[in-house]
């Protein structure tokens, strides 16, 4: 069965729903063979497929390329991409052209926006164009250098209620989904109760409607994996041991 955004806000409070990056079409493959419910084309390709330090230097070219490439697998998960650093927050026009880029030329079914409340307003105009949104708060990888580095949110009132006034501004604003990362698991499950679109967790507990994980981490391809990752297999062993064994054929023209 086709995943989309209705059938997702259908879920909700019914089926936990089950998330997963894949950034080309072998991952792909595998994700949808593995009856997932959403594909995330993530910026993360820049840390996991790319070899940058963070989410920061992934450009807008590197989305759609990866985008289309999970896309040509045309699974039945619905197919969300990340809108890059920066992009988001510039001329609304040039962020509406690349939308409409990974959705026309691409294969991407959604979006997905890294911010606070102050993005609401912008969820708002994509949302009246027709573009799903799928909201990003707590944890926003490409706030990494602002930041100073990774941690939990929601651990002060302040913040708390802050993150929770973000989760029901991008509600109201139209998003078809949350993405609630790296939170106190107090927090994500209150949001999970206060808004009535998927609320999907990463590092944020297991009262959230469903669960998105980076699929290098759980298959233990990451050099560094965090925390909350629970690692299924270790195929970096097996494929250096495969890899291995085809070395020595060689040499030894076998």
């Amino acid at each position: 069965m086709k995943r989309t955004t209705k059938t997702l806000r259908q879920a909700k409070g019914k089926s936990q729903i089950v998330c997963i990056t894949a950034y080309d079409a072998v991952t792909a493959r595998l994700a949808d063979a593995a009856d997932v419910d959403v594909i995330l084309v993530g910026d993360s390709v820049g840390n996991v497929v790319l070899g940058f330090e963070s989410t920061v230097p992934v450009t807008m070219d590197m989305m759609a390329h990866h985008t289309a490439a999970v896309a040509r697998t045309r699974p039945n998960a619905l197919i969300a991409a990340d809108i890059p650093f920066g992009v988001a927050h510039g001329e609304f026009s040039d962020l509406l052209k690349f939308c409409m880029r990974l959705m026309q030329e691409c294969g991407a079914e959604a979006v997905k926006i890294e911010g606070g409340a102050e993005m609401a307003p912008t969820i708002a105009r994509l949302t009246a164009a027709g573009v799903p949104v799928w909201a990003h708060i707590g944890l926003q990888g490409q706030c990494v250098f602002q930041e100073g580095g990774y941690r939990k949110f929601g651990k002060t009132e302040q913040e708390y209620a802050e993150i929770l006034a973000a989760a029901k501004a991008h509600e109201a604003a139209g998003a078809f989904a949350l993405l609630v990362e790296m939170m106190v698991p107090e927090l994500a499950a209150e949001i999970t109760r206060s808004v009535s679109i998927p609320a999907i967790g990463i590092g944020a507990g297991k009262d959230c409607d469903g669960q998105i994980i980076v699929m290098h981490d759980i298959l233990g391809l990451s050099p560094k994996k965090p925390s909350f990752a629970k690692v299924y297999a270790d195929l970096s062993a097996q494929a250096v041991t495969a890899i291995s064994a085809y070395r020595d054929d060689v040499r030894e023209k076998r």
